[in-house]
């Protein structure tokens, strides 16, 4: 089983730890902050006080035996790019590290971070998208040019089979699964009909789920 550590337990770190910890993942959080350790101590595999950026505190942890390390320290930029540097000089295998601003990023990733998120300009970006769409419920972005989007099913296409409404061909998109109330309907066939409140998960490049989102609904 993979395990993960997350160093900074506030808002970002601790949903990450527990919602690891929740799919059955052993999860080592780490903080400077004793309440926010005694916080997550009956949530998470287990919580620790220590200072990222003293490098014997983390060898005595065990750090570069975790598959993943994530870097999830708060506005202290000074700390999260010494821990990165840390943690890629242990060898650590894998570290996300967490960014506040594009400068940061950009310095996360020249000194050898695996992979950098914004999640507050991320969230921004997402809830932006939702604000501006009647039809789109949720997003998922998988990279700069696709994205998965759980959306209402648009007028136009009620009644009509998958075969007939040819989806991928028309609008360059496909349709992973279909929500209907409590039941999902995961890979639907041709022959499956579009109702009205059906909720379509589908995925595409963004242009294309773009333009699919504004048809007459």
């Amino acid at each position: 089983m993979r395990q993960f550590a997350v160093i900074g337990l506030g808002r970002f770190g601790s949903a990450v730890a527990i919602t690891l910890a929740k799919m059955g993942y052993e999860v080592l959080g780490i903080d400077v902050n004793q309440e926010r350790v005694n916080e997550m101590a009956e949530t998470i595999t287990e919580s620790v006080k220590a200072d990222a950026i003293d490098e014997q505190s983390l060898k005595a942890l065990g750090i570069r035996n975790f598959d993943v390390v994530i870097v999830a320290i708060g506005r202290d930029i000074q700390a999260s790019i010494l821990t990165t540097v840390i943690l890629k000089d242990m060898g650590v295998g894998k570290v996300i590290a967490k960014a506040q601003t594009e400068l940061h990023g950009k310095v996360l990733e020249r000194i050898g971070a695996d992979k950098v998120v914004f999640p507050e300009r991320d969230m921004g970006e997402k809830l932006a998208k939702v604000l501006v769409s009647e039809n789109i419920i949720d997003e998922i972005t998988l990279s700069p040019e696709y994205d998965v989007v759980e959306m209402a099913a648009p007028n136009i296409f009620y009644g009509k089979t998958l075969e007939k409404l040819n989806v991928r061909n028309k609008y360059g998109i496909s349709i992973l699964a279909i929500r209907r109330g409590s039941d999902i309907i995961v890979s639907p066939d041709a022959k499956q009909i579009i109702s009205d409140r059906d909720i379509l998960v589908v995925i595409g490049k963004n242009e294309k789920i773009r333009r699919f989102e504004i048809l007459d609904v």
